[in-house]
């Protein structure tokens, strides 16, 4: 087995492989430049470094195009053999912070500054390609200000339970 770049040709097994799933989401469109992380776990003979690699942490992108595994390899035509068995695939998103002083101007006043903050963040992210902001609210303030942002069109989203995976850096 062994982990390579996904290509083009991979779509038809990855759609299979959504499907077989059954989760109740589409396949995102790959394409999307969203996706900065596509890699593809392909099951052949010509690598194995698959469980050399499963407990180590995440590393920061070489530079140069080379292969995520060293020794990937690759057909005739230039498509990496084997059968693929999954994928990880990494989207951007982004978290959103509010920092507004509390303690400036009226409650009326802040509401008035926050919708103009949130007007122009919305703006801004849609204009760089961004598809989705989060926002994780503190416990505190989470009932209170959950239900003002409901209104700005934020949906609470306890139908996934969320994960966070912090990167570390690799010390070799």
């Amino acid at each position: 087995m062994h982990i390579r770049e996904y290509q083009e040709s991979d779509l038809a097994a990855l759609q299979a492989t959504h499907a077989a799933q059954g989760f109740d989401y589409a396949l995102p469109d790959l394409r999307n430049p969203l996706f900065v992380t596509k890699l593809v776990l392909a099951d052949d003979a010509v690598v194995s470094v698959v469980g050399a690699q499963h407990a180590a942490p995440l590393q920061q992108p070489t530079h140069g195009g080379q292969d995520p595994v060293p020794g990937g390899s690759r057909d005739a035509e230039g498509a990496a053999p084997g059968r693929i068995i999954g994928a990880a695939l990494l989207r951007l998103t982004a978290e959103a912070y509010l920092l507004l002083d509390p303690h400036a101007g009226t409650p009326r006043e802040r509401w008035q500054w926050l919708l103009a903050l949130h007007a122009a963040a919305e703006r801004d992210a849609w204009q760089r390609g961004l598809e989705d902001v989060h926002a994780w609210l503190p416990p505190p303030i989470a009932k209170q200000f959950g239900k003002r942002i409901e209104r700005l069109g934020w949906l609470r989203d306890d139908a996934w339970t969320p994960y966070c995976k912090r990167l570390q850096e690799r010390k070799d």
